[in-house]
């Protein structure tokens, strides 16, 4: 899909785009969400510019990320992604070439949508296209500060479970372990757009106006960084002291189990050897030697317990 956006009075105005002449040549923002071959050919006729395969946004090497030759700036990113179920970085592209922005990704973001609507409202006439695309990260960064709150109170109230109520530990492990992968998310998220920032930063295409906007997403950028640091080391906590209190629950099971089998060896012993039916065991003709055997395994048995029960093992 391609949508177009268009300066007019102090808007930037969206165009659906359902064929080649539906392109317009006085847009600023081409933005294109898993688009077609078709749809890359409209993009190479109408604007003349080459766009990356989409299976080439996951290169990592810096190289492959942030570069500029003839068919202008660019920039690969990551987006976090949060739905209900999972949450994972998407791979989005920003190429600079004149006067057009072209993003391109294989998923709709919550942050390109909230930055449209924001810009459908308020649009000044002087905002470059390097403007355009320094306010997608900056909503970027709004909405990761909000993602790493909603995860401290997520934090916080486990935190409450674990050390105070009563829960299934097990539910409790698994929670933890979906919070970790989301704040790992964000912080790898962070840090890319980190470098990001930074090679634009020092790159010549950054205009001066913008210089001291950029530093202050980079400084919101590092406290966020510093914050995700501490959730994680919370939760690590969290996850030590679970596993703590698994390790004492099983501690308690097996001891229940050793102080079992020790109540019950005497009695077995007992029983093992008046089991026997020699024909020279003495005890075969005593006429209260049965109820003398059960005496002897209740009593064998009694005594460990009220020991252990004494000795304060049974606690």
């Amino acid at each position: 899909m391609i949508t177009a956006y268009s300066q007019n009075n102090g808007k930037l105005n969206p165009c659906v785009i359902d064929k080649q002449e539906d392109l317009i040549k006085n847009a600023v923002w081409i933005d294109l969400v898993n688009p077609s071959e078709e749809e890359y050919q409209w993009i190479k006729e109408v604007y003349d510019q080459d766009l990356p395969a989409l299976d080439t946004l996951v290169e990592i090497e810096a190289s492959s990320r942030f570069f500029q030759d003839v068919s202008g700036l660019h920039l690969r990113s990551y987006f976090i992604h949060e739905t209900l179920e999972s949450s994972h970085n998407v791979n989005v592209a920003f190429i600079l070439n004149q006067d057009y922005l072209f993003t391109l990704r294989d998923e709709a973001l919550i942050s390109f949508k909230l930055y449209q609507q924001k810009v459908e409202k308020d649009f000044s006439s002087e905002n470059s296209t390097f403007d355009i695309m320094l306010g997608i990260f900056e909503v970027k960064v709004d909405r990761l500060a909000d993602l790493l709150e909603q995860l401290h109170f997520e934090v916080e109230a486990l935190n409450t479970n674990v050390l105070v109520k009563e829960q299934k530990l097990g539910d409790v492990l698994t929670q933890l372990m979906t919070i970790q992968n989301r704040n790992d998310n964000s912080l790898l998220s962070m840090m890319d757009k980190q470098r990001v920032l930074s090679f634009l930063l020092r790159s010549k295409k950054c205009p001066k106006e913008t210089e001291e906007l950029l530093r202050e997403i980079l400084q919101d950028l590092r406290s966020l960084k510093d914050h995700s640091t501490f959730l994680f080391e919370k939760v690590q906590f969290l996850m030590d002291a679970i596993m703590g209190r698994i390790n004492i629950e099983q501690n308690k099971i097996i001891k229940i189990f050793s102080i079992a089998a020790v109540v019950f060896l005497p009695p077995t012993l007992i029983a093992s050897i008046y089991g026997m039916n020699f024909h020279n065991m003495p005890e075969l003709s005593w006429r209260y030697g049965y109820p003398l055997a059960i005496i002897l395994m209740i009593a064998a048995g009694i005594a460990p317990y009220l020991y252990f029960k004494a000795k304060g093992w049974l606690k």
